[in-house]
């Protein structure tokens, strides 16, 4: 046996027991070479298979005819661009008269098995262009967040999408979310990410937690504000409410509409506010709604005193910078009288594994039925694994990194010294042996003169 022989099985052999244990090395030591190479080759075959070709055009035809040559081909779309990735390969392709982005779309699952690719979604990026990203292994198996990430204000990376790129949870965009999920679905991993993500930033987190703050409590040293029953949750909500109009008072204080105040200048939100005068914004984290909502009592003003304060909050709080992050297995109108009107004001849906249809239906019923049955897919093994949409009707398959409890909690403690002083919250503050106030600026707080 000659050496080159020896060399090639020990490479053959290398290759094999990366891709078995460690795909994501596979990727990018030989994948991603093989990869390209069959793209390339069988690009115009592929697309002829799939139905994404057109045909000649009458110039062409004529041309041919004309100058006694064989008749001309049909064509695929025009690769624009060819960008492989750390976990697989992105073609930009320009569609061709007569073709639809819905056409790629339709045909994904067959470029998936024609490429040899474990996955295929496509999107189209504006008129005649769509972005075709295949990923060459299982990325949600072992979820592995890219070390360079966005880091723009209230802008949290909080899982991985199925497609490679990173899920934000962007609140000046989305404000409000409803994250739904049957019991050990990785609801709670999902949270810690959140509050692990927005712990380093200037924003003040209030948790409500009803069930005997299990959840959120082991992470009190970066709340400015925890609640673990219905009667102090009432009292918390009355209190944020105060806030958001003592924030609109400020605004409204500083607009000063006149002649020579620019447009741009005007401020309708708290992020038009110069930064000296801006209040810091609130996040709110409700760990199992059906706690707030289910009473035992047929009208119990605790409860309705509780509900439309987040519709409230849900309905005006954007502005005020108040965002609200719902969690709970179930969210129909079996909670009661106010909750179908929450859920509409909740623009980011997120559903873990649920245990029927109709638990999917109340995240995605109105959005996508796409989702819905994406959602119902989702194997019991895999816990993490969720489909993220919002009222547009797009949707993604996102698993987050699993984060323990230490690694929350730790991360909440070395950012302790960040909670702002918020008076109308003070009453709420959790109790902690061994904690002092944390010096803040005066930005971090709403002015007297409001």
């Amino acid at each position: 046996m000659t050496a080159f022989t020896v060399t090639m099985v020990l490479v053959v052999a290398a290759a094999g027991l990366l891709r078995w244990r460690r795909p994501a090395w596979y990727w990018l030591t030989f994948g991603v070479t093989l990869a390209t190479l069959r793209v390339l080759v069988r690009y115009a075959s592929v697309m002829d298979a799939c139905g994404l070709t057109v045909p000649p055009s009458r110039w062409r035809l004529a041309m041919a005819r004309v100058t006694n040559r064989p008749m001309p081909d049909s064509r695929p779309p025009r690769i624009l661009r060819f960008r492989p990735t750390r976990t697989g390969l992105v073609l930009r392709l320009g569609l061709r008269p007569g073709q639809d982005a819905f056409d790629v779309a339709a045909a994904s699952d067959r470029l998936r098995h024609s490429f040899s690719m474990y996955g295929v979604t496509s999107r189209e990026v504006r008129s005649g262009v769509v972005e075709v990203r295949m990923t060459g292994y299982d990325v949600l198996k072992r979820v592995q967040m890219p070390a360079k990430l966005d880091t723009r204000p209230m802008l949290v990376p909080v899982a991985l999408r199925e497609d490679g790129s990173v899920h934000y949870r962007d609140y000046r965009a989305v404000p409000h979310a409803l994250t739904l999920g049957a019991t050990e679905s990785g609801k709670s991993v999902y949270q810690r990410n959140l509050v692990a993500g927005l712990a380093p930033m200037n924003v003040a987190l209030v948790g409500i937690d009803c069930k005997q703050g299990v959840e959120l409590f082991p992470l009190a040293r970066r709340f400015s504000a925890l609640a673990d029953n219905p009667d102090t949750a009432a009292e918390l909500l009355d209190a944020l409410v105060s806030r958001m109009q003592a924030v609109y008072k400020l605004i409204r204080a500083e607009q000063r509409i006149t002649a020579d105040v620019a447009d741009a200048e005007i401020a309708a939100d708290i992020w038009d506010l110069p930064e000296r005068l801006r209040p810091v914004p609130v996040v709110v984290l409700v760990d199992e709604v059906a706690e707030l909502a289910l009473s035992p009592k047929k009208n119990d003003p605790r409860r309705d005193r509780i509900i439309k304060a987040l519709v409230r909050l849900a309905q005006l709080g954007r502005a005020a910078g108040i965002y609200l992050e719902i969690c709970g297995q179930r969210f129909g109108s079996e909670l009661g009288d106010g909750i179908t009107m929450l859920r509409a004001q909740l623009t980011g849906r997120t559903a873990h594994r649920v245990n029927d249809e109709t638990s999917a239906k109340m995240a995605f019923g109105d959005i996508s039925p796409d989702a819905v049955l994406a959602a119902i897919q989702i194997p019991s093994e895999l816990r993490g694994v969720a489909v993220a949409g919002d009222s547009t009707g797009g949707w993604h398959r996102i698993r987050a990194p699993h984060t323990s409890l230490r690694q929350a909690v730790n991360t909440c403690n070395r950012h302790a010294h960040l909670v702002p002083d918020l008076p109308e919250l003070a009453p709420f503050r959790p109790e902690l042996p061994g904690t002092s106030e944390a010096p803040v600026s005066p930005s971090e707080t709403i002015p007297a003169t409001v």
